[in-house]
């Protein structure tokens, strides 16, 4: 039976990338099964609805099925009514990729309570809504991806709270991954360091990026595409006694 996968912030960036290759659009689709070499996808945005369609039409163009849901994950009702609407269109939902994030850049000492309950809210809380939601429906065979950072191993200033957001991602990825491996249900996180993404660029001037290139070992920043390889492998039966674990796709850097 082909089961659908749930991409939280799948409008854009890395989520898009991780919507499309699931899809079958692009790649080789690791998790191939459905029309398009890729399963039925479900879209989840806060903001940009506008994009999250556009992903819904490039993997209907690319012969798949998706839809684009709206659902803000720091809201628990949100994230139980995003996996009813994936049941409505697809039936059981078969993984859920925790993708959605917000970063800020600011000293520990500094964060006031909007930036942490922001940061926390949809990093942490967002996270773990969606993962109480699969360990309720997902069936035998499943998958949950969780989304961090390589910045995590590295304790990258300025990013203290994010990455204690991301730090309690990983701790439930390991706990989750215990419970729920009975069931044959695998929980697994990817940590991306250097990627070009909108949430990297944030905050960075021209010669920050360039800074940051020249440090990694391969010089250069990483693609969504290999962030999403990596997920789309976890998803994958040749991934099928990975389980608990925290894979960082970094090209090096840590």
């Amino acid at each position: 039976m082909t089961t659908s996968v749930v991409v939280t912030g799948g409008s854009t960036g890395i989520g898009r990338a991780i919507a499309l290759r699931v899809g079958g659009v692009g790649g080789v689709g690791g998790v191939g099964e459905g029309g398009g070499g890729g399963r039925p996808v479900v879209v989840a945005y806060r903001s940009g609805e506008r994009r999250a369609f556009e992903v819904v039409r490039e993997i209907e163009e690319g012969g798949g099925r998706a839809v684009a849901v709206r659902a803000d994950v720091s809201r628990r009702p949100e994230v139980g009514a995003l996996f009813d609407r994936a049941e409505d269109a697809f039936g059981p939902v078969g993984a859920l990729v925790n993708n959605a994030g917000v970063s800020r850049v600011a000293a520990v000492a500094d964060s006031d309570d909007e930036l942490i309950a922001e940061l926390l809210g949809v990093n942490l809380l967002g996270a773990l809504y969606g993962m109480q939601e699969a360990a309720r429906r997902l069936q035998s065979g499943g998958g949950i991806v969780n989304l961090s950072s390589t910045a995590v191993a590295v304790g990258t200033p300025s990013l203290g709270v994010y990455l204690a957001a991301k730090a309690g991602v990983e701790a439930l990825t390991r706990v989750l991954a215990k419970e729920l491996g009975p069931r044959g249900i695998r929980v697994n996180t990817v940590a991306p360091g250097l990627v070009d993404s909108p949430m990297f660029r944030d905050g960075k001037s021209e010669q920050d990026l360039e800074r940051f290139r020249t440090q990694a070992p391969m010089r250069r920043l990483g693609r969504y595409e290999e962030i999403a390889d990596a997920v789309d492998y976890l998803l994958s039966p040749g991934a099928s006694w990975v389980n608990g674990q925290t894979l960082r796709v970094n090209g090096g850097v840590a």
